[in-house]
């Protein structure tokens, strides 16, 4: 099998790359789940974040979610080459 214009040319997206492009959908995914995860957790007794203080932690928390998405990503693209 040929191999396509992208592998010829260099042009495959790294891990990095793909991180960049895909932080803000993921840190936003990890934002929701963590409001929704402290308003379940009302029901033990501790207190829910606001939607501010989810989205405050989602930035930091964001990053190795995005990695394993990135990477998650990528292997996708290189089975869907292969």
């Amino acid at each position: 099998m040929m191999p396509s214009n992208n592998q010829l040319n260099g042009d495959r997206w790294s891990v990095r790359k793909l991180a960049v492009v895909l932080y803000p959908f993921t840190a936003a995914a990890v934002a929701i789940n963590l409001f929704l995860l402290s308003l379940m957790w009302q029901a033990i007794g501790l207190s829910a974040l606001s939607p501010v203080q989810s989205i405050l932690y989602a930035v930091p928390l964001g990053v190795p979610a995005t990695y394993l998405v990135a990477r998650w990503v990528r292997g996708l693209m290189d089975e869907a080459d292969g």
